[in-house]
């Protein structure tokens, strides 16, 4: 068992079983290596990704989000068939995926001397108090 579901087995954990699917989907993915990435923090308190994509073309790479996942997939179009004397540079697809928060919006995208940066916008959470009336006799 893993640690994350000893953790989301806790009985005061209620309705977190879609965020544990998520931990466990990504846990999968971690040791990929492929393509390089950073990870950084904006001034505006975004968050930008910019991963190494050099030789892919943007007609090569998609960016979407599925079920609060960013995904980004990478794939050569070979059409026209080359005779290579030797291959030093790797032509192989990718897939690159980050778990979002609620909120968390990508903004843009962009494809640049062979980096692909990727905007994101974190929401500005306030806190909230919300104060439960109790009534006396059933619950409706």
């Amino acid at each position: 068992m893993t640690t994350v579901n000893r953790f989301f087995n806790n009985p005061f954990f209620l309705g977190f079983e879609p965020l544990e699917r998520l931990l466990e989907r990504t846990a999968k993915s971690a040791g990929e290596g492929y393509p390089p990435y950073n990870i950084e923090e904006i001034s505006d308190g975004g968050i930008a990704i910019t991963l190494a994509v050099a030789g892919f073309a943007k007609e090569d790479i998609a960016v979407t989000v599925e079920d609060r996942e960013l995904v980004i997939k990478g794939r050569h179009n070979e059409a026209d068939a080359k005779t290579f004397l030797h291959r030093g540079i790797a032509a192989r697809q990718f897939l690159r995926s980050f778990v979002l928060a609620d909120g968390i919006e990508v903004k843009s995208a962009a494809l640049e001397n062979g980096l692909l940066r990727i905007l994101l916008e974190r929401p500005d959470i306030k806190p909230q108090v919300r104060v439960i009336e109790i009534k006396s006799g059933g619950l409706t």
